[in-house]
This record gives structure tokens, sequence and C-alpha cells, in this order.
């Protein structure tokens, strides 16, 4: 900031009593206003023409009856000395200098000078309240959702590309839909054959345990965990009584008119043989290898 001079301060105004003339135009200043400055005396007009200070505002001379302020060997008429910027007298008071020779008041130098909202594009100045993003700044008030026009503020937002999105439009507009409840899947989930959903969604038809990581059986467009298919849905084998459920030893499974083996299990009733991918008998609801009912 500046603090501006008052002239005059290198010459002297006065009224001539004794016998002068003037050092330029040599016309007699007895009984005339003259001026003196550097020991020389002259008439008003020729200081004027030829010693006066230039304003630097309104580019014409600071003559002998004007205030003249002075800052930084720059002279102003002091109505001269005003805000480049909102036109305010600067006269006492304080002023920046600025680029071509312009004085700006303390108001003006601060917004001018303030980062700019990315919204409305108005200054942002110290004391309001603003929201800032990768080296951009929003009033607080501006920073609104691009798809609802609700003020964001402080709050939770989604970028995508030079938009943002509130929690609530990013998640109807971007977010997945589970495949069951139709529910946009903010976070986690799981997808079974390309579809989505969530992890709470995904459970067993039965007991309502949480599928996720774990071993099930689809049937239909229904799930089951483990203990729940071979408790529920698996067929029993006709040998060993217990559930035909697919998973580890005897995942392979024979059918034959309405029951159904683990392929271990499909072996002659005398002689034991293994029968699975093979001829077989079926005597009196019993099964046999192809020798064996000859021996009966």
């Amino acid at each position: 900031m500046g603090t501006e001079g008052t002239g005059p301060s290198s010459y002297s105004v006065g009224t001539m009593s004794e016998r002068f003339d003037c050092h330029y135009c040599r016309d007699s200043l007895q009984g005339k206003k003259y001026v003196q400055k550097e020991g020389r005396h002259c008439c008003v007009k020729c200081f004027e023409k030829i010693c006066a200070n230039t304003c630097i505002e309104c580019k014409k001379p600071i003559g002998a009856d004007s205030k003249e302020l002075h800052f930084k060997n720059r002279y102003w008429h002091d109505s001269c000395f005003r805000c480049f910027k909102c036109y305010t007298s600067l006269v006492n008071e304080p002023f920046m200098l600025r680029e071509n020779n312009k004085v700006w008041c303390s108001n003006c130098t601060a917004t001018d000078e303030a980062p700019r909202c990315k919204g409305c594009f108005k200054p942002i100045i110290a004391g309001d309240q603003n929201v800032e993003y990768k080296k951009m700044v929003w009033h607080k008030d501006c920073f609104t959702c691009s798809q609802c026009k609700q003020v964001i503020g402080s709050g939770s937002f989604f970028p995508k590309g030079d938009e943002f999105y509130c929690v609530s439009c990013h998640e109807h507009k971007f977010a997945k839909t589970c495949a069951k409840c139709k529910n946009p899947i903010t976070s986690g989930g799981l997808t079974y054959q390309e579809q989505p959903w969530h992890s709470e969604c995904f459970i067993c038809s039965n007991c309502k345990k949480q599928l996720g990581g774990k071993r099930f059986t689809a049937v239909e467009d229904q799930f089951y965990c483990v203990e729940c298919y071979k408790e529920c849905v698996a067929k029993k084998c006709a040998g060993c009584k217990n559930p035909i459920t697919g998973f580890g030893r005897g995942t392979s499974v024979v059918n034959y008119e309405d029951e159904s083996w683990h392929d271990y299990c499909f072996k002659c009733t005398k002689c034991a043989r293994g029968l699975a991918n093979k001829r077989f008998v079926c005597h009196n609801g019993k099964i046999y290898c192809a020798e064996c009912p000859k021996r009966l």
C-alpha cells in the first residue's frame, strides 16, 4: 500500500512586490502572481507550460493553483487520484499502485486478486464459505449437483468428468441395480451369471444366510447353501440313502426310472461290481450285473 505526498514540494507561489522579470518570457512580475522553482521566478503561464508536472492520469499539467499529489515520482491532480476500478477518491486513503500506473483502493485490490468461483465466476473474498476440489473453488452455495441442482456444499459427492453428483443422483444415474431388490448397489456387492447383487440379497432361500464366497447350488431361480440343499432339495441316493449333492466324491449321478444313485453306489446287488456306464439288469427292483442274474 502507498501513501501519497502533497505538493507543491519543489516550488512556491506568491505575488511579486519587487522588481523581477519572468525567467522564461522576461515579462515583468511586479504586482503579479508568480512561481518560484529551483531559485527561478516565472509567471504562471510559463510555469504551466514549461515547469509544471504532468498528471499521470489525465496527462494535463498540474497548474500552480491545483493541489498536487505525488508517489514514487508520479504525479496526479487531487481530483484525478481515484480508484481505477470503483472511481472512489483515494486522497488520504490507502491505495495500491498497479500495472499501467493505475491506483486501486484496498477493497478493489482484494476483490480483483481473490480466486474466482467456478460456479458464478465472482470473486471469493476472505470470510466466504467455499468448497475446494482439485485446485478449483466454489462458493459453498454455488457447489451444486449437476443432476438435481441441489446444493452439495460440504456434503459427499461423486465427480464425473466436469460434473458433480450428490450421493442420491449418482446412485440412480450410475450405480448398478441389484438383480433381486432392484435398488442401486453403492458399494461392495457381487456378480452371479453377469448380474449384480447386494451381498445381503444373495442368500440361501431356506436358511437366509449370505452365500457370497461360499459353495451353493442354484435350483431354477432359488439358491441354497450346501446344508440346506442336502436337507431340502437334493435327491436321496437309492443305494446309500444319503443326499446326492454334486459336491465332492460322487459328482456323477446315475438315473434309472424314478431313482438316482451316486455313481459309486450304483453297483451289482450280488457281487458289488460297479455298474456306472456298464450294462446292468433290474430284477425284482434290484440292480445286477449282466452275469449275476444267471446264478440266482
